[in-house]
């Protein structure tokens, strides 16, 4: 069954509810909170890679709030260990028996901040969550929160001490993009209200988190034509055959891309897919799953400027509109 227009003008709705909840504190970032929204309702994961003092952990905060949704903040560094995050399985003498003690993964949105100060053995500890929003200790299988979302953050600017994240991480993460320094105006209405720091700054709740979880699953009743799939095999196809690239998009790349594609449709107001949506996810969901050849990136080629040459070139189908 596929999604009415009348569902579809409810989805945005409430999507356009959570968005401008979250702009109250992240002023001027319409177009990120709207990806971290898609990303959220496309039941995936954010990575947000910048500077510090940008708004990351207002970002995720505002948007555990706005959806009444539990959230914890992991500051990774090189001493982390794995069960700091999963949770560790502590002996009880009084109940002779071990009882397991839940990390900070078990929260609604879960802030991975400076996710590359960690070690690879502490980073692959999100693995498992990330994938299967479980995580297995001793052998025994935990079901985390539901909706679930990593929003991890990384420095480009300070590299020492980290370790760059692998592809199958990277792999994990639906999209990856950046909030950026406000403009001026944004920066003068955040200096007028600057006499209490944000953490302080408290923002309502606009639907409770298990209308999250129905929303997700409406979407994937949006309806895409056959013609967007093939432009999406195309666009996948041609980050493998690109002479800049060493190793192409993955198909769970492809699928993450549909799979938000359909999102945002449905926060447009949509109930089916059109190449405008695609081409607008194409960056954030496909670049970061590319690696450059290396020679390509001596010479300043970026995964994104791939992205925009492969959109340029690949002609989005044009006989039909899709509905």
């Amino acid at each position: 069954m596929s999604m009415t227009p009348e569902q579809a003008t409810w989805f945005a709705d409430v999507a356009g509810r959570i968005v401008s909840n979250v702009e109250q504190v992240l002023l001027g970032k319409t177009f990120v909170i709207r990806l971290a929204v898609t990303a959220m309702l496309s039941e995936g994961h954010l990575l947000l890679e910048d500077v510090p003092g940008t708004g990351k952990t207002s970002l995720a905060r505002a948007l555990a709030q706005s959806v009444q949704g539990s959230t914890n903040r992991i500051q990774f560094t090189p001493d982390l260990l794995p069960g700091d995050i999963s949770g560790i399985s502590v002996y009880d003498q009084r109940a002779q028996e071990f009882e397991f003690h839940r990390g900070p993964v078990f929260a609604n949105i879960v802030l991975a901040d400076e996710i590359n100060r960690a070690s690879p053995k502490t980073q692959s500890a999100l693995l498992e969550a990330m994938e299967e929003s479980a995580v297995t200790v001793d052998g025994v299988t935990h079901r985390l929160a539901q909706p679930f979302m990593v929003v991890a953050t990384q420095n480009p600017i300070e590299q020492a001490g980290t370790y760059r994240l692998p592809e199958a991480q990277l792999d994990r993460f639906l999209m990856k993009t950046s909030i950026g320094y406000p403009d001026h105006a944004a920066t003068v209405r955040i200096l007028e209200t600057s006499a209490a720091p944000s953490a302080a700054v408290p923002v309502a709740s606009v639907v409770p988190a298990a209308t999250v979880t129905e929303m997700a699953a409406l979407a994937r009743t949006v309806h895409v034509d056959p013609v967007i799939a093939d432009y999406v095999a195309r666009l996948v196809d041609g980050t493998r055959a690109a002479d800049e690239v060493r190793l192409g998009v993955s198909v769970r790349g492809a699928m993450g891309l549909m799979r938000a594609s359909r999102v945002l449709a449905a926060v447009t107001g949509r109930h089916y897919v059109t190449p405008d949506d695609v081409k607008a996810l194409a960056e954030p969901v496909l670049a970061h799953r590319m690696v450059l050849d290396p020679e390509a990136e001596f010479d300043g080629v970026s995964a994104s400027s791939v992205v925009a040459q492969l959109l340029v070139e690949t002609p989005p189908p044009a006989d039909r509109v899709p509905r």
